[in-house]
């Protein structure tokens, strides 16, 4: 059986009985667990045993992964005779620790523009990525990777127009992002992911208040104009160091680092 426990967190029970057996009474019932390292867990301040034979491993790690075994002993006694027979069953987890997949996200967006060797396009691009940085720099997170190309584009009502693609990542790692993994590292993926996800919505909802200003608060045509509805988002998952995903192996937790 493979069980999946997220770092710095507590395993589910895990039973040291199978289901069928669950169901029976079971006499004089002792229960054994063995650790990865080949040491009895009874007592280990990391584990808990329960009298029913339940294992918990607490503050999990990356370096309890590994099998766990559980020997449960038990008698059976015949009705008639009141004959003993002791039956020994055993049980193997296989379990594993993982980390949340750190998330980025990819960001598409389009502008006109009068020609695509004006200066200005690229006077506007890092115009652009400065405001946006400074959009999102309370939440420790940066653009990274920013870049543009200027297309033409022919469109049946307008004809032929130029265009600058604009692409970009969100990422939550800007410098000082230690400091808060510092002050909840048990949580350190997941505040990262929330914090990168509040960036990306914040720059979708300045990307669409620009197209607002633009439409009713500039008296005069701007050069470089925000294509209605050219935002886009794709999110990329990645995964820290020591650690991967494997589709086929960990089917049950496919997108778990």
């Amino acid at each position: 059986v493979n069980v999946y426990v997220k770092v710095s967190t507590n395993s589910p029970f895990l039973v040291c009985m199978d289901l069928a057996l669950s169901q029976e009474k079971i006499i004089d019932p002792t229960y054994l667990w063995i650790g990865p390292d080949g040491r009895d867990l009874q007592g280990q301040s990391h584990a808990k045993v329960t009298e029913t034979g339940k294992l918990m491993v607490m503050g999990f790690r990356e370096s309890m992964s590994g099998a766990y075994s559980c020997t449960l002993t038990h008698r059976i006694v015949e009705t008639m005779t009141q004959e003993e027979t002791e039956i020994v069953e055993a049980y193997i987890f296989m379990v594993y620790a993982y980390r949340e997949a750190d998330h980025t996200y990819q960001v598409f967006v389009r502008f006109t523009t009068m020609h695509c060797e004006q200066e200005n396009n690229g006077l506007f691009f890092e115009e652009l990525t400065k405001i946006l940085n400074s959009t999102i720099s309370h939440l420790m997170c940066h653009i990274t990777e920013p870049s543009y190309k200027c297309h033409s584009i022919r469109t049946p009502k307008l004809g032929l127009q130029k265009e600058l693609f604009v692409n970009f990542q969100v990422d939550p790692f800007a410098p000082g992002w230690e400091e808060l993994c510092h002050e909840v590292p048990s949580d350190c993926e997941d505040v990262a992911n929330m914090r990168v996800q509040q960036a990306t919505e914040r720059i979708e909802m300045f990307f669409q208040q620009l197209r607002y200003t633009l439409k009713h608060e500039v008296p005069a045509v701007p050069t470089i104009q925000y294509v209605e509805n050219s935002f886009s988002v794709t999110p990329i998952d990645s995964c820290r160091a020591g650690f991967g995903k494997n589709h086929h192996t960990h089917q049950n937790c496919a997108s778990c680092c």
